[in-house]
């Protein structure tokens, strides 16, 4: 709860501050004058306010790399099979922890992360986008409990966020703010990376932004993790070029390799053919691998195999090209990240800096992605769809792996293999497939046990205060006018000398939860409970407590519930206490999809196109109900052509454009288009353009984001109030994409009509998009 400050209370709360040692508030009164004046300059002594905190003497710069849904057993400086030579060198060079954890959820992940708290602690047990208005749910970061950005900048350092941030509720993450939630308002002076609400990114055609401004569509169309370099590169450079002597803090989070696996076809064909064997194989090797490299104890053998992956030699061949090229893909997909990792260490190396850098690398924010499930996704594909036909548009288009026109998740047996040695996926907080990734320490200035291995039990909560301890900062007691709660973390400095290597671990319980599953650790016993509400792996039977003695049984094979009853008792008594201590409940285990954007509770929306182009994944949603389209224009006597409205893209889309003087509807759903086309020639001067998307009733049911996919449609289209044409589609899926666009379409076309972005070329004045 936040704590009332009168100026009284304010002022001794600073004064407290800056007697703290080096970790001056920036944000501060303005410090006490204590020279003199005098009526002459001869009479006065100068004393300049001291407004810029100094970092320590010899405080190293840092860089935190957070991978995005990579999983345990995935790149080789672990074990897996994927080339990581940037990771593997870090690796060789500092420290791997073996026993490291996060939340099985990417927002949550980042939000213990950033802030060294439980993720409930600071309202992040699930995602902003879909949050609940408990403090454990509402999605919106607590002042009172500080960002590492925050906290580094009070000690003299520059911070820089890159990538994806996913922490901004989604209310707040429009052009009309607040933007004291965004990066640059939670302490990184500057941010350049995804809209900071969103999970994700076509990797081909991001929509970027530039600390609180959308960035400009990139002219020569590089695959985002190649700007997102060149970007922390800049930052980097310019920064030492003016402040040599300062540390920085580059917080790197990549938006690989979350799906969709977008990479160059040189990067694919790397792999061709070595995954040929299968993901049975890749669990075997990956697991020997594990074992020489000492990440996994002697005895480890291999989980039981997910419910619902075939074994890899009962697949037909045609299935098994197919399912090689997702991993191939996935593989060029990690391995071009690690070759931007490297360009930025390379850089930091070049000017010097290295040695005194520490680098911090989360090889995951979460296990591995099963939703590609059986047969996993390449293109969309419409609901109705039988396995055959999905599998027969798939290896008709395998080719397309990887480009633009493709959106690939490999499927859940490659998950289950990049997860090797655990069971299950990203989103079980309970097991350890969901929770445990691989963290690597690189300090040459602190790290002498080169390429050493430490098993103590760490949390992702943790990086947060041994990032504190080895920098020799300090947490301020009040940060921007907040007094500040303790930190939660554990530092994890006390492992780092070689004669500390064994010690025992300092972080000995912590629980975790996500959509109703849930688990605590403590002192080597887990105790799980199992909840599937969304994927049905799991049967009902098991949702029941489960008991693990880690120490003994690495990867949750031995189930001992039955036999030690009275610690299960324990565990569970000491779940609920952590749950009832940092926000826990209720149990979330539903996906609400309330409260995903500025623009909900609202009818209607105008894009002004004045501006930058509007670009939200949660910015409107088309899939609940009847809507309408509406452009004001200005047609000069020659005519003019483009597009007035777009949302989506060549997968799935809706867009309205003017091209050979006709009005076209373009309504695209799953690849499959319909255009519906005026037949009358548009009018010069002022026109008005509609087209209205009306539902019928439902014909089937349906639940949540998907109402609209079982409810016949009816498009109609008006220039000037005159009805031009009129189409029924009959029982079609929904169209649209997500993003909104006035005036183009942004990335692959919706249409084959036309090339993106297919910018119109009269005056578009505004386009007015009405829920019916």
């Amino acid at each position: 709860m936040k704590t009332k400050l009168n100026s009284k209370n304010l002022g001794l709360l600073s004064s407290a501050l800056l007697l703290g040692g080096n970790a001056m508030a920036q944000y501060s009164p303005t410090p006490a004058f204590e020279g003199t004046i005098g009526k002459t300059l001869a009479e006065t002594k100068e004393s300049l306010p001291k407004t810029q905190p100094l970092a320590p003497d010899g405080a190293p710069n840092i860089v935190w790399i957070l991978i995005d849904d990579i999983g345990y057993g995935a790149a080789s400086a672990f074990g897996g099979l994927i080339e990581t030579p940037t990771i593997d060198r870090l690796a060789n060079q500092g420290l791997r922890f073996t026993n490291f954890h996060t939340c099985a959820f990417s927002a949550p992940t980042r939000a213990a992360l950033l802030t060294g708290r439980n993720q409930h602690s600071v309202h992040f047990g699930f995602f902003a986008n879909s949050s609940y208005g408990t403090p454990g749910y509402d999605g919106y970061l607590p002042f009172e409990k500080a960002t590492i950005a925050e906290i580094l900048r009070e000690n003299g350092y520059n911070t820089f966020a890159i990538g994806k941030y996913h922490l901004t509720h989604s209310a707040d993450a429009s052009q009309a703010g607040p933007f004291n939630r965004w990066p640059t308002g939670r302490g990184f002076d500057h941010y350049f990376g995804l809209s900071p609400d969103e999970w994700g990114t076509d990797q081909w055609h991001p929509v970027l932004y530039r600390d609180t401004q959308r960035e400009p569509d990139d002219p020569q169309g590089r695959h985002v993790t190649e700007l997102l370099t060149n970007e922390a590169i800049r930052f980097i450079s310019d920064q030492k070029s003016a402040a040599p002597d300062k540390p920085f803090f580059l917080y790197f989070a990549t938006g690989a390799g979350h799906a969709p696996h977008h990479v160059a076809r040189e990067w694919i064909d790397k792999y061709r053919g070595k995954f040929d064997k299968g993901w049975d194989w890749y669990r075997q090797e990956a697991l020997a691998r594990q074992k020489q490299l000492g990440v996994v104890p002697a005895n480890t053998r291999l989980a039981p195999q997910n419910n619902g992956v075939k074994a890899w030699d009962d697949l037909p061949a045609d299935e098994k090209k197919l399912f090689a090229r997702y991993m191939e893909t996935y593989a060029g997909f990690i391995s071009h990240t690690d070759h931007e990792i490297g360009r930025i260490i390379r850089f930091i190396e070049d000017i010097g800096q290295l040695d005194n850098t520490l680098v911090v690398v989360m090889v995951g924010d979460n296990g591995a992605e099963g939703a590609g499930r059986e047969l996993g996704n390449h293109q969309p594909n419409l609901l109705n769809a039988t396995r055959e036909e999905r599998l027969a548009k798939a290896l008709k288009n395998i080719d397309l792996m990887g480009t633009e026109y493709s959106s690939p998740n490999y499927p859940e047996g490659w998950a289950a293999a990049a997860n090797t040695p655990f069971r299950y996926f990203k989103s079980y907080a309970n097991y350890e497939g969901g929770t445990q990734d691989p963290l690597i320490l690189f300090y040459p200035k602190k790290i002498t046990d080169k390429g050493g291995i430490r098993n103590q039990y760490s949390y992702v909560s943790d990086i947060l205060p041994t990032t504190v301890e080895l920098a020799g900062a300090k947490t301020p007691t009040v940060i921007n006018g907040y007094p500040q709660e303790p930190v939660e973390g554990v530092s994890l400095a006390y492992a780092i000398a070689p004669e500390n290597k064994n010690l025992s671990e300092r972080h000995t319980v912590q629980y975790y939860e996500m959509t109703g599953s849930y688990a605590i650790y403590k002192d080597g016993w887990k105790a799980s409970f199992p909840h599937d509400f969304r994927t049905g792996r799991i049967p009902e039977s098991e949702e029941r407590w489960h008991l693990y003695n880690l120490r003994e049984d690495y990867n949750e094979i031995h189930d001992l519930a039955d036999r030690y009853p009275e610690k299960v008792r324990e565990l569970a008594e000491a779940f609920d206490a952590e749950a009832w201590k940092y926000n826990v409940y209720p149990l979330k285990d539903r996906w609400e999809t309330k409260n995903w954007s500025i623009l909900d509770g609202k009818n209607q929306v105008t894009l002004h196109t004045e501006g930058r182009p509007y670009a939200s994944l949660y910015g409107f949603r088309f899939v609940t109900g009847s809507y309408a389209v509406t452009a004001y224009a200005g047609i000069p006597a020659s005519g003019a052509e483009g597009v007035l409205f777009s949302s989506g893209n060549a997968a799935s889309g809706v867009s309205l454009y003017v091209k050979n003087k006709k009005l076209t509807f373009a309504y695209n759903a799953a690849g499959n288009l319909t255009e519906i086309v005026s037949p009358k020639t548009v009018p010069s001067g002022e026109v008005v353009f509609k087209a209205e998307v009306i539902y019928g009733n439902d014909s089937g049911g349906g639940s949540g984001n998907n109402t609209g996919n079982t409810r016949p449609k009816t498009v109609s289209l008006y220039v000037n109030d005159e009805k031009v044409a009129v189409r029924d589609l009959g029982v079609i899926q929904n169209a649209a994409g997500g993003n909104i666009e006035a005036g183009r379409n942004f990335g692959t076309p919706v249409s084959t009509a036309y090339k993106s972005p297919y910018i119109f070329t009269g005056n578009l004045k505004k386009v007015v998009v009405d829920k019916l």
